[in-house]
């Protein structure tokens, strides 16, 4: 926990608010919130700081007006390229090869994107369980299912134990 992360997570963050829409009563969640609990849960873990601004910043290219160009000049090709690996391709309309197309170029990627990915889905279990919302608690397991498919043996961080713990908790949820 350096003062220099600290600065730039405090930096990540004003740049997310600077672009971000605001969340309303209509949004499935208050994003921004979302955002920085990502990165908090990174931070306390220990992450290195290019994980931790990633994981503040996944969701930028998908709903802010930051580009990708913006992305790089403020944060470097390191944090970009997580974030990309994070972002969703809107022109796949299945959701099952949506999500599983996602998961797969996170593993391409390497464990530090799929470590982002799991952060943001981990957040979402818990958002969504506290909501009672088993539509997006839908959405957060098939999330799941894909990265424990996918995921090489390899891969082998504490943040995979964490959401199997959750993926637990929904399936027991729904039976």
């Amino acid at each position: 926990m350096t003062k220099s992360l600290n600065i730039e997570f405090e930096r990540a963050v004003r740049f997310l608010a600077k672009y971000m829409p605001a969340s309303s009563e209509n949004s499935r969640k208050p994003i921004l919130f979302h955002d920085i609990r990502v990165g908090v849960y990174l931070y306390e873990n220990g992450y290195k700081s290019e994980v931790v601004l990633a994981g503040i910043l996944h969701d930028a290219i998908e709903w802010s007006k930051a580009s990708e160009k913006m992305l790089r000049d403020e944060f470097g090709d390191k944090v970009v390229k997580l974030i990309l690996a994070s972002t969703k391709n809107d022109s796949i309309i299945d959701k099952e090869e949506k999500t599983k197309e996602l998961i797969k170029r996170c593993i391409k990627n390497g464990q530090t994107a799929l470590i982002v990915k799991t952060a943001d889905i981990i957040d979402s279990f818990k958002w969504y369980f506290a909501q009672n919302n088993k539509g997006e608690l839908g959405y957060c397991m098939r999330n799941a299912n894909a990265i424990f498919e996918f995921k090489p043996k390899n891969f082998n961080d504490k943040i995979f134990k964490e959401l199997k713990v959750w993926q637990t908790k929904f399936k027991k949820l729904i039976k």
